[in-house]
């Protein structure tokens, strides 16, 4: 029998349905799959530590939780924040503390080195802490061998970049190791900042309507590094994004007040991993647009040899904000008319479905979920 053109079209119709139902099955049966995989409790599978244990994405968060927060747990490290909030016994008075360890190679790179990413990283945790930085201690592991005139330039870069801050280098230690047992120069900082703003920052706050914002094209730093160590047979004018957020911060937080939920600087792991921490705490989604995430041609070149997302990029001198839509326009204003925060753009927004993920608008018109790092495509890069 031959079919009439409407019942080809009832036909049709029926096919596109199947197909639409079966589409959204598959994708109900991978988000179910997602949500128990983040149910289990976390268990370092590995018998030895891996270098994807330290690249700050999957591998770390479990380590950090199976073996770490799980022998120390208390409140404020479960907070599992950039720095821990923690009161002084005198008054109302809190502070910010923070730590952090350096081993980034080469330890000289265009636009920085491992000296003022020390104090810079340091700095930055308690800034988006909401705290104003005040203290600072430094530890040296050296290996016998290493050049004196190198741990001067090391130590030069440290002294400007704490002054740039505006913070002290008030104590310290040294150790050296034997030729051979380490990579010259690993460096230990510790901070302390004081927690003078009453407006609460915490990864959990976000809400669906908030607006995502970067304070910078991101992932200069990691590819940087990567470049200056001569594994791409690349050559570019890019330099590091390292430098400290403090004023930046401040600015951002005079603007936004209580309409800032959370700030968090996009270190290792890049912009990816810090939107799943924020999507994670949350129960929220995070939606961002591909087109609006601020990228150098050289890091997106430099990704595509990498074969890795610029999300994933490390970075040292950027931050992530989310908040309140209400807020947005003044806290986009104030964060472009600081000489750090220029090329801020809004690349996102907090929605209610799918909870807990990041998804990403490609350029296409197509969605993709953007997960966690898995491995360590980039090691040693801070």
């Amino acid at each position: 029998m031959t079919s009439t053109p409407e019942r080809a079209t009832w036909a049709e119709d029926a096919v596109a349905a199947h197909a639409g139902s079966e589409h959204l099955r598959t994708e109900e049966q991978v988000l179910e799959r997602i949500e128990r995989a983040r149910r289990r409790r976390p268990r370092v599978r590995e018998e030895r530590i891996t270098l994807a244990h330290g690249a700050g994405g999957r591998a770390t968060s479990t380590l950090i939780e199976a073996v770490f927060l799980d022998a120390f747990r208390n409140p404020e490290l479960e907070r599992l924040g950039d720095a821990a909030a923690v009161g002084i016994g005198v008054g109302d008075t809190r502070i910010a503390f923070t730590t952090d360890s350096y081993v980034v190679s080469p330890l000289f790179f265009p636009g920085g080195s491992i000296g003022d990413l020390a104090v810079n990283g340091t700095v930055n945790d308690l800034a988006v802490s909401g705290a104003r930085p005040l203290h600072l201690s430094a530890g040296f592991v050296l290996e016998e061998g290493f050049a004196v005139e190198d741990l001067r330039r090391i130590v030069d870069a440290m002294a400007v970049a704490a002054d740039a801050a505006g913070v002290r280098i008030v104590t310290g230690d040294t150790k050296v190791v034997e030729r051979g047992k380490a990579d010259g120069c690993f460096i230990t900082t510790a901070g302390v900042g004081l927690l003078d703003r009453s407006v609460v920052l915490d990864a959990g706050a976000a809400r669906p309507g908030d607006v995502v914002i970067v304070s910078g094209p991101i992932g200069d730093h990691g590819v940087t590094v990567m470049l200056a160590r001569g594994d791409l047979d690349v050559e570019s004018d890019l330099v590091s994004d390292t430098a400290p957020l403090h004023s930046l911060c401040a600015d951002l937080l005079d603007a936004g007040g209580d309409g800032v939920r959370v700030m968090r600087d996009a270190t290792r792991g890049g912009v990816a991993t810090i939107l799943n921490e924020i999507a994670r705490a949350s129960g929220a989604a995070v939606v961002v647009d591909e087109a609006a995430v601020p990228v150098r041609t050289e890091v997106t070149g430099a990704a595509e040899l990498l074969g890795i997302d610029p999300l994933y990029i490390a970075c040292e001198g950027r931050l992530v904000a989310v908040v309140a839509e209400e807020r947005a326009e003044a806290v986009l204003a104030a964060m472009r008319a600081h000489p750090t925060g220029a090329e801020s753009a809004v690349i996102g927004r907090v929605a209610e479905d799918p909870p807990g993920l990041v998804l990403l608008r490609t350029a296409f018109g197509g969605t993709r979920i953007v997960d966690v790092l898995v491995g360590d495509p980039l090691p040693r890069i801070c």
